[in-house]
């Protein structure tokens, strides 16, 4: 491979590290590399909270993950158990930005997630210090002073191979910082033992490439790559590239998403075993989704609706759960028409004996929002539509309590509940 005609430039991926855990050791002036914390989106009491975000010290004394519950936790008074503080996470995500924007300019800084951030600094690097390492131990200081937080730093000469220096490196550096270049591809990434712990290969995408007897990078590398992309079409290129350290990304450039769905999902607090209490919930969610849909100015074609058993339990099929889809006869953002699709798939194919914790709903098949479709049968329905405007409107200004659905008054129901939440755990800013 002849690097010369591939970008050299200078860019950091930045992990702040165990992210919401570190906050919340932070804010009670606890040193997040030692102290054992969990961040649970639940209270511990119920067993069924989920754990968001485990401190280094709760992972290596306890042996936890994200994938645990509160039942899993050891009884263990030096434990700190702690609620999720959304609103202060986002806060301190946009403090630590505004820290790194001290380093790069706007079009050189793109957020990745809540706790990741890309950074190219290949043009303002030289204003900070004399050499890269440096500079990247100023960002990690200035952070740890100000915010009290610790970040974990992937480089690399373009953004695919900082993301994999990160995931695979900084973790297991004294400095958190790990390092791929051009120069150092068949070192750095062709050695990586697990394929899937480089970005981009999950475990399906690992069992189709063993089938064509592809088990590591270096035989990812020097595979046939028109092969591999008859075999998987465009991603097939897109992982020789990875194998190569191969990334033409710019930050300057604007991404264009295709929405293909909008969706929200909730786990219940409790096991819901009656009809009428799970479909409330159903309605509920449908109502959040398509205010989405109007607040995007896009209507959908088609619904999804999942449901997921209590812990434990399956049907007559071995299934823990069930998830069906269905084609609208017309692109709508109307919520009831929505809701009663969604009821109908429900009805269709739960069994009355199963009880369920789990509930997601998706709109798909979106458009741009032109009107509602009307067939000769139907009346006109322009008030109504209107009028959930109008209710979006409210509920901006004055809250989303400030108008809802009735039903949500009733046994079951979650909304007055979930109305405070912030990605769908607690938004609290006190401590607990």
């Amino acid at each position: 491979m002849d690097y010369s005609h591939e970008p050299a430039g200078v860019f950091l991926l930045i992990d702040n590290k165990s992210f919401y855990a570190t906050v919340e050791c932070s804010e009670r002036g606890l040193d997040p590399l030692t102290t054992p914390l969990v961040v649970m989106s639940e209270a511990a009491n119920t067993g069924g909270g989920l754990i968001l975000a485990s401190s280094p010290a709760a992972k290596q004394r306890y042996h936890v993950s994200n994938v645990n519950r509160a039942r899993d936790l050891p009884h263990d008074d030096r434990l700190f158990i702690v609620p999720p503080r959304m609103n202060l996470y986002i806060e301190k995500n946009l403090a630590v930005n505004k820290i790194f924007n001290e380093f790069a300019a706007d079009e050189d800084l793109l957020p990745y997630s809540i706790d990741e951030s890309i950074l190219d600094i290949t043009h303002s690097w030289r204003l900070f210090g004399n050499n890269i390492l440096q500079v990247i131990r100023q960002i990690q200081r200035t952070v740890k002073e100000r915010l009290g937080l610790i970040t974990t730093v992937g480089l690399g000469n373009n953004p695919l191979q900082a993301k994999i220096a990160l995931d695979v490196y900084s973790k297991h550096n004294r400095e958190f910082i790990g390092v791929i270049t051009n120069q150092t591809v068949r070192q750095r990434i062709w050695s990586i033992p697990n394929i899937t712990d480089v970005w981009g290969i999950n475990t399906r995408t690992a069992r189709r490439l063993a089938r064509l007897g592809i088990h590591n990078m270096y035989q990812l590398a020097h595979c046939d790559p028109f092969q591999l992309k008859a075999q998987l079409g465009i991603i097939g290129t897109q992982l020789y590239a990875t194998a190569w350290g191969i990334d033409r990304t710019s930050l300057k450039e604007t991404v264009l998403r295709n929405d293909k769905s909008l969706g929200n999902s909730q786990v219940l607090p409790r096991d819901y075993a009656q009809k009428e209490e799970i479909e409330v919930v159903i309605r509920e969610i449908c109502a959040q989704v398509a205010a989405r849909l109007r607040a995007h100015n896009k209507q959908a074609g088609g619904v999804y609706l999942y449901v997921g058993y209590s812990m434990g339990v399956v049907d007559i099929n071995g299934r823990s759960g069930f998830a069906h889809s269905l084609k609208l006869p017309f692109s709508t953002a109307d919520t009831n028409l929505i809701n009663a699709q969604l009821i109908y798939l429900f009805e269709k194919y739960w069994d009355g004996q199963a009880a369920i914790r789990h509930v997601g709903v998706s709109c798909t098949r979106l458009a741009n929002r032109f009107g509602e479709q009307l067939s000769f049968f139907d009346s006109p329905r322009l008030n109504l539509v209107k009028l959930e405007d109008t209710m979006d409107e409210i509920r901006q200004r004055y809250g989303k309590t400030a108008i809802m659905r009735a039903s949500s008054l009733k046994r079951g129901g979650t909304f007055i509940a979930r109305s405070n939440l912030v990605g769908g755990h607690s938004g609290g800013n006190s401590l607990e």
